[in-house]
């Protein structure tokens, strides 16, 4: 039994109807956006994910991997990080067409989700989230990504079902890898705050009671 079947044989007939239905990663997307968003200390498994109807960035992210690897991608999972302290880091789950790049992300920011597949490069894509990505005191934040982590060469660990090897994979193999900086202190030091307006339209769909520095564990 694959990987996949395996996780399709755990689901319901209703989620697994579903999970068959995501046949593209704007559907995958389109999911995740589908449920409630919920900044909890707990890391579903995807299997989670889909029976409590509910995710954050990290255990979106590695759904979302877990989804297009049932499409035949590379089951492919990069973090962009803040300036230590200010902000939360954000989960991408990478996808590539044609030699270009998209993403899927689960978020409680509209704009931090979906990427069409038209980037060059990682770095190109990650550029599209700069100027989005900003703490609830309106400051730019995002100062880097991690190198790309392939989930499936890690399906010794049952991630996609079981929790405790899914922390396993989150907390051993993808975090603590060094970051790629996108900017300098230099340029760190000249940016602007996010305008009112801009800051307003953005977070006009964001439950800010779930934003770093004020969710109840800050």
């Amino acid at each position: 039994m694959s990987f996949i079947e395996q996780f399709e044989s755990k689901l319901p007939q209703q989620k697994l109807d579903i999970f068959r239905s995501l046949n593209d990663p704007f559907l995958i997307q389109t999911y995740l956006d589908s449920m409630p968003y919920m900044a909890e200390e707990r890391d579903r498994s995807p299997l989670n994910v889909m029976l409590d109807n509910q995710s954050h960035c990290l255990d979106g992210g590695l759904f979302a991997s877990l989804a297009l690897l049932r499409l035949g991608f590379d089951p492919v999972m990069i973090d962009i990080v803040p300036s230590p302290g200010e902000d939360d880091d954000h989960v991408l789950a990478l996808y590539k067409i044609d030699n270009r790049w998209g993403a899927v992300a689960k978020s409680n920011y509209v704009n931090l989700g979906f990427r069409e597949p038209v980037y060059r490069t990682i770095r190109e894509l990650v550029m599209t989230y700069f100027e989005h990505y900003f703490s609830i005191g309106q400051e730019k934040t995002l100062r880097g990504y991690t190198r790309p982590f392939n989930c499936s060469k890690y399906t010794k660990l049952d991630w996609a079902i079981n929790e405790k090897d899914t922390n396993i994979l989150f907390y051993k193999h993808f975090y603590g890898r060094k970051a790629v900086s996108v900017i300098s202190t230099e340029m760190a030091a000249r940016l602007h705050s996010v305008p009112e307006r801009a800051y307003r339209a953005a977070t006009l769909y964001t439950d800010l009671s779930w934003s770093f520095g004020n969710r109840p564990n800050h």
